[in-house]
């Protein structure tokens, strides 16, 4: 039995609530669970140095979370003058999964900025970012396109991700806390609405896995980001 009372392909509940912030040209407010995370997209007429001339559009993504996302008081990373090394990492990540899913010659020479805030972590906060992430995305992308500054739209697919691991000897979707702090093995998995894989993060983290396993987390994340991926396209409908 799983602490929350799951199944073991069942995902928590997921709601996705858009429009959620004023000024910002897409936002979402993304609930897995008890992890929230608010994600807002900013279009820029301007893209990096290093393609400027291209033609081609650019996207990029900035994560954080607020002191008391979590049990105990973060320090603001402000505070210590410089991001931790796990910002860094999964904020690159954030973004290398969202330009997979673009047509950057599509979006034009310009850059969109998707900044993802947790305000509430239990497990799989990258996850939840990338997944609100692409509907901030999304409607910044709609934005665009109704104002004719883009013709055709530069979103290939849907872009989601989920968790999966070996908890108490078993593969289960989604872990929340509880789970993912005692997982044997833990995988991050980020996937095209149309099922083609974009990246996967897994290791193991106190026992290894087959390869048997490995395909048994990969059915489940199929199965998951596709429930993601109807809930995405719900939400922008």
């Amino acid at each position: 039995m799983r602490p929350s009372g799951r199944e073991l392909s069942e995902m928590r509940a997921v709601s996705i609530e858009t429009g959620f912030t004023k000024h910002a040209e897409g936002s979402a407010l993304i609930k897995m669970g008890d992890t929230h995370v608010l994600c807002t997209a900013t279009i820029e007429e301007r893209v990096p140095p290093f393609i400027k001339g291209s033609g081609l559009g650019w996207v990029t993504a900035e994560y954080g979370m607020l002191p008391r996302a979590t049990n105990t008081r973060m320090r603001r990373e402000a505070a210590s003058g410089k991001q931790g090394g796990r910002t860094v990492e999964i904020q690159r990540l954030i973004g290398r999964a969202l330009r997979a899913g673009v047509d950057r010659v599509a979006l034009g020479e310009r850059q969109i900025t998707v900044d993802c805030d947790v305000l509430q972590a239990d497990g799989g906060t990258r996850c939840a970012s990338i997944t609100g992430g692409w509907v901030a995305l999304r409607l910044a992308v709609d934005k665009l396109m109704k104002a004719g500054d883009v013709t055709s739209n530069p979103l290939i697919s849907p872009v989601a991700a989920v968790s999966c691991g070996i908890y108490a000897g078993q593969p289960v979707l989604d872990l929340d806390y509880p789970e993912d702090s005692e997982a044997g093995v833990d995988g991050n998995f980020i996937l095209m609405g149309d099922g083609q894989l974009i990246e996967i993060q897994m290791s193991a983290e106190g026992s290894t896995f087959s390869r048997d396993q490995m395909n048994s987390l990969m059915d489940l994340a199929e199965k998951g980001v596709g429930e993601l991926a109807a809930a995405q396209l719900a939400a922008c409908a």
